[in-house]
């Protein structure tokens, strides 16, 4: 990939209003998800985006929880649509991982429908011990 693009940690530069509208409107996992929400989910999580350099408008968009030591919860990746197939997803996730490994994370997680391949990559794979984990699931407030 050129350098038309770069990927950041920084939360000053993250463009809240662009990911509210993206996340609510255009993901299948939180259709309809209030700004007043995905602000609270961006305010509790790392977060990180990718950046077209020239009009240094965000293209991409993913969140961690985590406590920082032993575990984080990967989620809210999304690209945008008109960027798909550029190696966005690929930056954005190897970004991810690179700011991550110092931390020494044992376990990293995320859900995805559709995006195995690009996961995979990066060492994801389908949980070891799917009888060990439960969860718990409520309709959230929009």
């Amino acid at each position: 990939m050129d350098a038309q693009y770069r990927f950041s940690g920084d939360l000053a530069e993250i463009d809240r209003e662009w990911v509210h509208k993206s996340i609510s409107e255009q993901s299948y996992w939180a259709p309809g998800r209030s700004r007043s929400r995905q602000d609270a989910a961006i305010d509790g999580s790392r977060n990180f985006g990718v950046y077209d350099n020239a009009s240094n408008r965000q293209v991409a968009f993913a969140r961690m929880v985590t406590d920082g030591v032993t575990f984080a919860w990967l989620c809210d990746v999304f690209v945008d649509p008109g960027v798909r197939g550029r190696g966005i997803g690929a930056m954005l996730i190897s970004g991810i991982v690179n700011h991550c490994r110092p931390l020494g994370l044992r376990r990293i997680a995320l859900s995805t429908n559709d995006a195995h391949g690009l996961y995979s990559k990066f060492g994801f794979a389908p949980l070891a011990l799917t009888g060990a984990w439960m969860e718990r699931l409520d309709q959230p407030n929009s």
